[in-house]
């Protein structure tokens, strides 16, 4: 099936919207300040625990054909990254609360239009794991995100019960065929953090096109972490533990992978629970992301990634600009709780322009 083109008029915000992500930054806000009186240190209000702080480079694939050679790939080349894999909730949990993980990639020496604030030469790709954002639109993440903040407070115990519950959930969903993106949202499996992929979730300009995209672990060594399991009991920090362990005796590689938009009604732009078939259109490669073996937790490469860096979705070129209802209230979300948790910090934030920046 042929690519569909991108147009001004394929988003359609709903007439509310703005009231709704002013409603998200409000909410979000406050879980922020529930978490940063219990930790007496603000963190980001998602993906709070990072598990490796590590830098590489991107390579453009050769010989992309048309549809694909668009934007940051249009032309092969070697770009700098940082990149930096994080647990998902917006506070540092042991690892027995298991929920969806992250993967975000400042790629550097991105010449080209940016969007409206973004003044350095960089591309950011935010991904998380599962293909799908299971609130959909911002007015579902208002919904779903008062739930999760009303929970804030509540003991340790009680968010690992509940994480457990959908884990379980899945697993008996797993033997009839199928899944749901909410209980791995909340219960993602034990897996090794270099073993998963990692997608936009949402839609973004693709250059004339519109693209989803994901990263795909590609190394031999990274596959055969696919059955690797975490004993939450035995190490509260294992994740990191064992991130950092593998990146201390091996290279790492992800393949970045594009799924173009081909039909707009089983590919919806403005509803990012939708998962878009890839019986209509498949994830194709376009980039590799090559991390040597290195020390991915120093402290003070940690410090300047957790407290110091911003990656954000409005981090980005005019032609990966991203679109629909959720990237729409990420581009002000991320925005203002960063300036929350930088301003109650002391600390400046600074968006990053090159690698220079990031320390050993």
């Amino acid at each position: 099936m042929s690519s569909l083109r991108y147009a001004p008029d394929i988003e359609r915000p709903a007439p509310d919207e703005q009231g709704i992500i002013d409603g998200i930054i409000q909410g979000m806000t406050q879980q922020s300040q529930t978490v940063e009186k219990r930790e007496h240190h603000a963190v980001r209000a998602s993906h709070a625990k990072s598990s490796a702080c590590v830098v590489g480079e991107l390579v453009v694939s050769e010989n992309l054909p048309p549809e694909l050679a668009q934007g940051l790939f249009a032309k092969p080349g070697t770009h700098p990254v940082a990149v930096r894999f994080a647990q998902g909730p917006g506070e540092t949990l042991g690892d027995r609360v298991s929920t969806h993980r992250g993967m975000s990639i400042k790629v550097f020496g991105v010449p080209g239009e940016k969007l409206p604030g973004h003044d350095v030469d960089t591309q950011d790709f935010v991904l998380a794991t599962g293909t799908t954002f299971p609130s959909g639109t911002a007015a579902g993440f208002l919904r779903d995100g008062t739930v999760i903040g009303k929970s804030t407070g509540m003991p340790e115990g009680v968010k690992s019960a509940v994480s457990a519950g959908a884990r379980t959930l899945n697993k008996v969903l797993h033997a009839f065929g199928t899944e749901s993106a909410m209980a791995d949202f909340f219960g993602h499996p034990y897996s090794h953090p270099l073993a998963d992929s990692y997608f936009s979730q949402a839609p973004m300009r693709f250059g004339d096109y519109v693209a989803k995209l994901g990263a795909v672990p590609a190394t031999p060594a990274q596959r055969d972490l696919a059955e690797w399991r975490l004993d939450p009991h035995g190490d509260e920090d294992g994740f990191r533990h064992a991130t950092v362990a593998f990146f201390r005796d091996d290279d790492v590689m992800f393949e970045l992978k594009a799924q173009l938009w081909a039909d707009a009604e089983r590919q919806p732009i403005e509803d990012a629970s939708v998962d878009w078939p890839v019986a209509i259109s498949s994830y194709r490669t376009v980039a590799t992301v090559r991390l040597p073996r290195q020390d991915a937790y120093s402290p003070e490469r940690v410090r300047y990634f957790d407290e110091v860096m911003t990656f954000r979705p409005a981090h980005s070129l005019a032609a990966h600009r991203p679109l629909g209802s959720i990237m729409r209230a990420r581009l002000q979300v991320y925005r203002a709780l960063s300036d929350f948790r930088h301003r109650e910090n002391g600390v400046a934030a600074e968006n990053t322009a090159t690698p220079e920046s990031i320390p050993a």
